[in-house]
């Protein structure tokens, strides 16, 4: 419903001609313009500026493009013709059309309180202990400098320890052999932290003494022969480097906690609807009975 008006909407906009901005002559008057500022009538039925920057605030970022007054001059010409088609609807709304006005007053709703919620989380100081915890107080973070030689077969990665043994250079190995995506670069992986690589080449690696090579490790890629360069403490980052981050993190934990807080006051039963097969889900011929 929303992607259709937005449809209307551009349609309307690429349609008019640019106009001069209408002028609120009891606004300059008074003061400046609010959402309450009456921009139209339809038959008795109030437009406000309100309606027209409400709507504004939904469409794609390519409309910013557009100059003001085609803008304005676009969206309450689109609110006008709305407003006149709801007037004189000559026939109920469809059950489609209810389900759809429910669904998006659920969502706004939802949307705000969600807004509500976890802006009273962003607080200087919950950003500021968050940081604390994981940055200053947290124990230190080690990362690693490594390379590696990806084959197939365990036997070919027994073989190529055997050549590094034998005195063979690591670097024209993994260029020969290797069948990962770093081959070309000698396998050198750059620097990476604990969690950055899959877990039995992360613990494998974990083992090394810098300069050290591993026995053969399998992940789901394949046979690693992993060399160890180096191993650094991780900086610890600024404030202002992580706190979108943070701030993302205490939103979700903000918001987890109080749908958990709800669903316990609540008396939610899904038993009627854990019986229906999900694949009704699709019968979008329901909607038309």
């Amino acid at each position: 419903m929303f992607n259709r008006l937005k449809a209307t909407i551009a349609a309307t906009l690429l349609a008019t001609a640019p106009l001069a901005l209408p002028v609120w002559a009891d606004d300059v008057a008074e003061g400046a313009p609010t959402a309450e500022t009456v921009v139209a009538t339809v038959n008795g039925t109030e437009i406000t500026l309100g309606h027209m920057i409400a709507l504004r605030a939904g469409l794609p970022e390519q409309f910013a493009q557009l100059p003001p007054e085609v803008l304005y001059q676009g969206i309450l010409d689109q609110i006008v013709q709305q407003t006149l088609l709801q007037q004189n609807m000559t026939a109920e709304m469809s059950q489609a059309g209810q389900l759809t006005l429910e669904n998006e007053r659920r969502a706004i709703s939802a949307s705000e309180e969600i807004a509500r919620v976890t802006g009273s989380a962003l607080t200087d100081a919950a950003l500021r202990a968050a940081f604390d915890e994981r940055y200053l107080n947290g124990p230190e973070e080690t990362e690693y400098k490594a390379a590696h030689i990806l084959v197939e077969t365990q036997e070919e990665a027994e073989a190529l320890i055997a050549e590094l043994k034998d005195g063979a250079d690591f670097t024209e190995l993994a260029k020969e052999h290797s069948t990962g995506p770093s081959g070309p670069g000698g396998g050198d992986l750059g620097w990476f932290s604990d969690g950055m690589m899959v877990e039995p080449f992360q613990e494998a690696v974990g083992t090394l003494e810098a300069g050290g090579v591993s026995d053969p490790v399998q992940t789901q890629f394949g046979w690693h022969v992993i060399r160890l360069a180096e191993t650094r403490i991780k900086e610890r980052p600024e404030m202002e480097d992580v706190r979108l981050e943070l701030e993302e993190e205490l939103r979700q934990a903000a918001m987890t906690a109080h749908l958990e807080q709800l669903q316990a006051g609540a008396k939610i039963d899904r038993t009627s609807g854990d019986a229906l097969d999900p694949a009704v889900l699709n019968q979008f011929d329901l909607l038309e009975e």
